[in-house]
């Protein structure tokens, strides 16, 4: 069975390149175009990993992070955040809010495949 990522971008263009690496690589792909987006689409459903932007309108990607990790079913999902911010500060707020990686746009589709890989459970 194939083990599916969601994909969590405002951008349509960016989420259907990360997408196509990510079936390349034989995952199955949700995507969902914000935060709220996302959490909408999380009904209980098994999702084994997900890669969330920072920068969304309506629900960031850290408030995102911040609230599924407080749902019991996606608590010990991991989360990498894929994003053009570069901070330390707020690489550090990602991480205390229980995200896994921080990979910076841009980006080598084979760089989040490997990282996705590794903590795809």
């Amino acid at each position: 069975m194939s083990k599916t990522v969601m994909v969590v971008d405002d951008s349509s263009s960016f989420r259907t390149v990360v997408k196509l690496a990510l079936q390349k690589a034989g995952y199955s792909v949700v995507e969902a175009g914000d935060g709220k987006d996302a959490v909408a689409k999380l009904t209980g459903q098994k999702i084994n990993l997900i890669v969330c932007d920072v920068n969304m309108p309506n629900m960031d990607g850290l408030a995102f992070l911040r609230h599924i990790k407080a749902l019991a079913a996606y608590k010990f999902t991991p989360v990498i955040m894929l994003t053009t911010e570069s901070q330390e500060a707020k690489k550090a707020e990602g991480r205390a809010a229980g995200a896994r990686a921080w990979i910076t746009k841009p980006f080598q589709p084979s760089q989040l495949v490997e990282a996705v890989n590794k903590l795809c459970v």
